[in-house]
C-alpha cells in the first residue's frame, strides 16, 4: 500500500488542489492532504476551517484524509508513514523552488517528493490571488470547490 503525502496551505484550497489530489488518488492507495499553519504567511482560514472545506472538497474520493500540522513537512510525513511528498507544479518557477525543497527533504528524511504538473486550465491559479480577488468581491466561482466559494463567501459579510 503507497501512501503520499500532499502538504500546503489550502487557504483556500482551489480547483489546481483538488486536480492534483484527485490525480495522486488514482495513482497511489492512500493520500494525505495536510494543512499546515506557515508562520510567513498570515491566513484567511484558521486551521479549523480550512479542515472543514478540505473534508468536503475531498469527500468524493474514498482514498484521501485530511490533517493538520505546525511542525515540518518530514516529521509529518514520517508520522503518516507516507512513502512519499506530492507536490503540484504549474511553472517552472515553482520547479526551481519546489525542487530545492524536495533535495532538502530528502537530505533530512530520505522521503522522495513526487511532483505532479496541473493542467494547463489550472496553471494560474494561486490561493494568494484567489484571496486577494475574493476580499474584493471578485468572482471566483470558477476557480475554488464549492466549500470553499461558501467559505469565501461567508468571509465576505462578516
Amino acid at each position: 500500500m503507497t501512501t503520499v503525502l500532499y502538504p500546503g496551505s489550502f487557504d483556500p484550497v482551489h480547483n489546481g488542489h483538488v486536480e492534483i489530489v484527485e490525480t495522486a488518488s488514482g495513482l497511489f492507495d492512500r493520500v494525505i492532504v495536510a494543512a499546515m499553519r506557515n508562520p510567513a504567511k498570515s491566513p484567511m482560514f484558521s486551521l479549523e476551517e480550512r479542515q472543514l472545506v478540505l473534508n468536503e472538497s475531498f469527500a468524493h474520493l474514498d482514498n484521501v484524509s485530511i490533517t493538520m500540522f505546525s511542525s515540518l513537512v518530514v516529521d509529518l510525513a514520517q508520522e503518516m508513514e507516507a512513502d512519499f511528498i506530492v507536490k503540484g507544479l504549474r511553472a517552472v518557477s515553482d520547479f526551481e523552488t519546489e525542487l530545492q525543497m524536495a533535495q532538502m527533504n530528502k537530505a533530512m528524511s530520505g522521503v522522495q517528493t513526487l511532483f505532479i504538473p496541473s493542467a494547463s486550465a489550472h496553471s494560474f491559479l494561486a490561493s494568494r490571488l484567489i484571496r486577494e480577488i475574493a476580499k474584493f468581491g471578485g468572482d471566483v466561482s470558477t476557480m475554488v470547490p464549492e466549500p470553499a466559494l461558501r467559505a469565501l463567501r461567508e468571509k465576505q459579510t462578516t
